[in-house]
């Protein structure tokens, strides 16, 4: 049976505070934004029309009275599209501005008369309006929310706890930002540095008339134009060998041994991407830190509504999930958010161990070291709405003496048939953890050792990516000594373990414990010593008290295995497991011999691919 709720104190529960029940629970769920509006849809609409208009329009050729430099106007309008569809993600205010931005240029260009002959234009007008309409509607569902929450809440309103009041969102975020931003200003120079070398160099050099007599490749597969001028021939690099047929006019620069093409003077794109990578993601953190500080402030600025809810942290990846209080065994969540613990500030000058403690807390269960995190009642601060700033007091388990106020770093998204919004709530319906007495009644004791191994849909994962394992060796090795040698060198060790892992790993239950054979070796973890065994994110993650935890990673794909209507194999082992961890009586009386504790293959996989890379050198 699962355990029930801990509970909160009264004293920790503000007088009137209202209970958020299912019934209002779900007329606020009712009011979420529709599932047309999610912005996944604007998204693949605005980036395939994008994509579309930019290879059906005509690009202007490099020509001596038009050559092709640097376009400050165009990098600016790359960078606020790019920083506009992050923002239809993350923030809808902000993405309408962008919007409005990005259509204005669209109409200075001649966009709106084009449009008209232009499918790809009209395309992306269609996408612009789809995704204009979803933001609205969005904007319009949050407000609803809020009512709707206010009107459950009541009339009631408290101040936030003073640890809450201390907190401070977006430093981070402010940081990052400055680095950012500081990556892109040192682009943008040095494009300059580059122009005024150009500049200068070309000011004092002989401007001569040439004819172009070849296009070629070099070693590399760079584009080469021969211009033959005043009885000589240079060759220039090219990123458009098609605006330079043969026998074309062009107009080169000449001093001494450099030369240039007037048309494509200088190359500053790596600088220029450089610029443009830093000012979108500076920007963007930029704009996540100063949304983040405004929405903590005015959650401390005046007295506001609370619920009396339920909260349980998910072992996946530390989301607060939020669900009614009279859900006692968190059956339907409502909303969701990632949140992190606030202290009050003369407790961090005292320099005590709770923030520690907390902390500790915290890791383990992001790493899912720590038995499955308890429902817990708690007092929510702040109207709960589709991107709201909220904050809670609970305690975090039942030995605490005291509560712990913990406050949302992300935005509040509500739980609902939603594409991506469902997908925690999916897992856990599609991974549903039998409760261990269950898995009980089904075993029966046995004598000898029981062992759980890898079956067809963990070696299928194996054999798949053994193929990208060997692929990648392949196109690494194929052009010799380069670069590329370090994604080979980064990339690869994980490989190894994957493959090993999902092709042979094995879990082997004696009298004393288990012994789990993963990509480089057999590890006996004892029985005392065990405090969790459960299935995340397609691998077996075996729980220890003192050390951490003992995983393997991948077993298998439960997410294909159930849409072909199998139970996944890995997540039936977790169970079994758990359930030998919890009955001792079904533990096998026998010691596993060296036979049935397993072998591991990674060494074996090392030197196989060290053949295949030798192999590869050798065939090219």
């Amino acid at each position: 049976m699962n355990r029930p709720p801990v509970p909160l104190p009264a004293e920790h529960i503000p007088p009137g505070t209202a209970e958020w029940r299912t019934p209002n629970a779900e007329r606020w769920l009712a009011a979420a934004p529709a599932r047309w509006a999610h912005p996944l849809w604007a998204l693949l609409a605005l980036v395939a029309s994008l994509a579309w208009d930019i290879v059906e329009a005509p690009v202007a050729p490099c020509t001596s009275a038009a050559p092709c430099g640097t376009d400050w106007l165009g990098l600016g309008t790359a960078v606020v599209l790019l920083l506009t569809l992050y923002w239809v993600w993350r923030q809808p205010r902000l993405a309408l501005a962008g919007l409005a931005a990005t259509l204005t240029g669209f109409a200075v260009e001649g966009g709106y008369t084009s449009a008209l002959g232009e499918p790809s234009a009209l395309a992306f007008l269609m996408a612009a309006a789809f995704t204009t309409a979803g933001l609205i509607h969005r904007l319009a569902a949050a407000g609803r929310q809020r009512a709707r929450a206010l009107e459950a809440a009541g009339p009631i309103a408290q101040p936030l706890p003073a640890a809450a009041r201390t907190f401070r969102r977006g430093r981070l975020s402010f940081v990052l930002a400055a680095l950012l931003l500081g990556v892109a200003g040192f682009g943008c120079w040095q494009v300059q540095q580059v122009v005024e070398a150009y500049e200068e160099r070309a000011a004092g050099a002989t401007h001569l008339p040439g004819r172009v007599t070849a296009l070629e490749q070099d070693d590399d597969d760079i584009d080469i134009v021969a211009v033959e001028a005043d009885g000589r021939t240079h060759r220039f690099e090219t990123a458009y060998p098609e605006d330079f047929p043969v026998d074309s006019r062009v107009d080169i620069v000449v001093d001494g041994d450099w030369a240039a093409l007037v048309a494509e003077p200088y190359d500053a794109i790596g600088w220029e991407l450089l610029a443009m990578a830093g000012s979108v993601a500076g920007l963007a953190f930029l704009a996540n830190g100063v949304d983040g500080r405004m929405r903590s402030r005015r959650l401390r600025r005046e007295p506001l509504p609370v619920l009396h809810v339920l909260v349980r942290e998910s072992h996946d990846d530390g989301r607060t999930w939020v669900f009614a209080a009279d859900d006692p065994e968190g059956l339907r969540p409502i909303l969701h958010f990632h949140s992190l613990y606030a202290f009050e500030e003369e407790d961090d000058e005292e320099g005590g161990e709770a923030p520690v403690v907390e902390l500790d807390k915290i890791t383990e269960v992001l790493k899912g070291e720590d038995p499955p995190p308890p429902l817990r009642e708690a007092v929510l601060y702040g109207a709960p709405y589709a991107g709201a700033e909220v904050a809670f007091v609970a305690f975090d388990d039942e030995d605490d003496v005291e509560v712990s106020v913990q406050c949302s770093v992300t935005a509040a998204k509500p739980v609902g048939p939603r594409l991506m919004e469902r997908g925690q709530l999916r897992r856990e319906r599609e991974t549903p953890q039998r409760p261990r007495d269950e898995i009980a009644v089904g075993m029966t004791p046995s004598a000898g050792p029981r062992t759980w191994t890898a079956r067809g849909f963990s070696r299928a994962v194996g054999l798949g990516l053994l193929l990208v394992q060997g692929s990648g060796i392949w196109a690494a090795l194929e052009d010799g000594p380069s670069w590329h040698w370090l994604w080979l060198a980064v990339g690869l060790p994980w490989l190894v373990t994957a493959v090993a892992t999902a092709l042979t790993w094995r879990i082997t239950a004696d009298r004393d414990g288990l012994w789990v054979t993963g990509a480089w070796r057999v590890r006996r973890v004892p029985w005392n010593v065990i405090t969790s065994v459960h299935h995340s994110d397609d691998g077996i993650r075996v729980g220890r008290a003192k050390d951490s935890s003992v995983e393997l990673s991948p077993t298998g794909w439960a997410w294909l295995e159930h849409r072909l209507g199998h139970e996944p194999h890995a997540v039936r082992t977790a169970g079994e497991l758990g359930a030998l961890l919890l009955h001792p009586e079904l533990r096998p009386l026998e010691e596993a011999p060296a036979g049935r504790q397993g072998m591991p293959v990674g060494p074996p996989l090392v030197a196989l691919s060290a053949l295949w890379g030798v192999a590869v050198l050798l065939l090219l």
